[in-house]
């Protein structure tokens, strides 16, 4: 992998300009396509209004039928963070509204795989449901969602997922990303589509005279925004502005202490201060913990976590996630340093003489755990920058691949190709641009991996295999302080879409040392400054000095670093060049 930094150079449009905004923020938010502070006031009157979203109305109806004639419903959801979060969002805000009879549950994904599948909508029939509701997953169940209506069960499916070229035959859909929808997020994850329809579920009410005329106070759904926030940012969608909102304001309930037990707990076991919480910290600390119930066991654990009313109860899930992520954590490495030895033995067009370059890369071991190499695959994507699928066995002759790409290749849309091409090769994928999923038969998996990588030949180039890192300029002596930390650290929410800022320059190294096996502790001094600050380069423990002069040219993130509570500002290594020796 060959990365180089470039530097940003938007135009500040005037009303950015003319506002009361630090010169520097003012760069960096019109970096990230912002042109007027309007686009900046992240209040909830700002999302995007329900009616706007297509099918929300028609759930709307649908689900106020279903209270009001005390329906029996069941939620089923995803064994990832989003689909986790839109449960227990769907379970908390039906109750609120009066739902009486409503159950939930979510696929094993060693059992039943994802999705609302004939096998898991005959699970769901054991509670002699009237109503399924799928969150998270759905658009592709064309198969699951016609065997429920073939037993008389209703279907709404809510999801955000790209649908295929036929739609299931539910009552009602809910995505924005299906044909004709002109939601103008394209971008909402499971939960931020779930937490639409109840809005839109409450709106409905209200004019049916429904909580007026039963001398009901109608509920706020704020109390599950942070529950919104947390999905958002853990399923990685784009933070577009609308999103923005929904992080943001779970956040300030999180940092406020008013959000659920098992945040609260979960933050707790990852050593993270409530107080303080960003969208980074739910994405690193709450996101894995969360999903490690997924991988390994079943996602009800986690689930159950974030619906538990105690604090005393959700202390002790939440240490049980926690171990679930440590064992999660120690499988993971070992599936990867299995994964870059075997890598080693395969040309990936890093020698410039070659003359066949494997542009995508596929790895399987027979002994892989299906639960975790979808992280395996982000870690070898990481490292050679080249589009990723993992595989693991998921028994009956069959693999199971996790797929995670890198910028400008829509992974999705190559399976689609793949598929087209080649009918009979995979039995069935779905995902977004830079994440997917896919099964196909274990004597297939050759035929696979020429045919991902013919079409990956054809749609990209040896110059796209360059990883861009995309700074915000260089920062003056000035900036290095802990207030411009500060700053830079509140005035996101950061995160896909919507990056944190990142800043290069000249550095000479005072001194450096290996911590956690892995990481470089270094001292660094801009060359163009005065200043010294601490600086961690994850994963660079094997980075090359000659000597303790040496100039680098460093892509950072300066950030709030807290011990022992004292705080002092922070680079936070991105990518590092040595350009100089002294």
């Amino acid at each position: 992998m060959i990365s180089q930094i470039k530097r940003r150079a938007a135009l500040i449009e005037q009303p950015l300009a003319q506002s009361e905004l630090p010169d520097l923020l003012q760069r960096v938010y019109a970096n990230r396509g912002v042109t007027d502070p309007a686009d900046l006031e992240l209040t909830i009157q700002n999302i995007l209004p329900p009616s706007s979203l297509s099918g929300t109305l028609e759930a709307a109806k649908l689900l106020f039928t279903a209270i009001k004639e005390v329906k029996s419903i069941v939620i089923v959801g995803d064994y990832d963070a989003d689909g986790a979060t839109s449960t227990a969002v769907a379970m908390r805000g039906l109750k609120l509204l009066g739902a009486q009879h409503i159950n939930y549950l979510v696929p094993n994904r060693f059992e039943f795989g994802y999705g609302l599948t004939p096998e898991i909508v005959d699970l769901a029939a054991q509670y002699q449901p009237d109503m399924i509701i799928t969150v998270d997953n759905g658009i592709s169940s064309i198969d699951g969602v016609k065997h429920a209506r073939d037993l008389g069960i209703e279907v709404l499916v809510t999801d955000h997922h790209l649908p295929g070229d036929v739609l299931p035959i539910a009552n009602v859909i809910v995505n924005p990303n299906q044909p004709s929808d002109n939601f103008l997020s394209k971008s909402l994850a499971g939960v931020g589509v779930m937490f639409y329809v109840l809005i839109a579920l409450r709106s409905y009410m209200r004019e049916q005279g429904w909580f007026k005329n039963n001398k009901l106070s109608e509920p706020n759904f704020a109390q599950v925004l942070d529950l919104v926030a947390l999905g958002t940012v853990a399923d990685v969608v784009p933070l577009d502005k609308n999103n923005r909102i929904l992080v943001e304001q779970g956040l300030r309930r999180i940092r406020a202490g008013q959000c659920c037990p098992g945040i609260l707990a979960l933050l707790k076991v990852a050593n993270c201060e409530f107080s303080r919480a960003v969208a980074s910290d739910l994405a690193f600390y709450i996101g894995p913990r969360l999903n490690a119930a997924g991988r390994l066991e079943d996602m009800s654990i986690g689930i159950e976590c974030l619906l538990c009313p105690s604090h005393e109860t959700a202390d002790q899930m939440a240490a049980r996630l926690h171990a679930l992520n440590v064992e999660r954590r120690e499988i993971e490495s070992q599936m990867k340093d299995e994964a870059i030895k075997s890598l080693e033995k395969i040309d990936l067009g890093f020698n410039q003489s070659s003359q066949q370059l494997a542009i995508g890369i596929c790895i399987y071991q027979q002994h892989w755990h299906q639960g975790v190499i979808g992280i395996v695959a982000a870690r070898i994507k990481e490292k050679y920058y080249r589009p990723t699928i993992a595989f693991a066995d998921a028994g009956n002759n069959e693999l199971k691949g996790s797929a995670r790409s890198i910028q400008g290749v829509h992974i999705r849309d190559v399976l689609d190709t793949v598929a087209a091409k080649h009918p009979n090769i995979i039995s069935k994928f779905g995902g977004h641009a830079m994440a997917a999923g896919l099964s196909l038969d274990k004597n297939k998996y050759q035929q696979f991996v020429d045919a991902f990588n013919q079409v990956l030949s054809e749609w990209v180039s040896q110059d796209d295999l360059h990883q861009e890192i995309l700074s915000d300029g260089e920062l003056n002596d000035d900036h290095f302080s802990l207030a411009t930390a500060k700053s830079l650290r509140d005035s996101g929410p950061w995160g896909q879409g919507f990056p944190a800022p990142v800043f290069d320059g000249q550095c000479k190294v005072l001194d450096y040392r290996v911590v956690g096996e892995h990481h470089l502790k270094l001292t660094l001094q801009p060359t163009n400054g005065e200043h010294s600050l601490a600086a961690i380069a994850f994963n660079y423990a094997n980075y090359k000095w000659n000597n303790r002069a040496t100039i680098v040219h460093a892509a950072y993130e300066l950030d709030v670093n807290r011990f022992r509570g004292i705080e002092t500002p922070q680079l936070l290594i991105k990518h590092l060049e040595v350009r100089a020796m002294q």
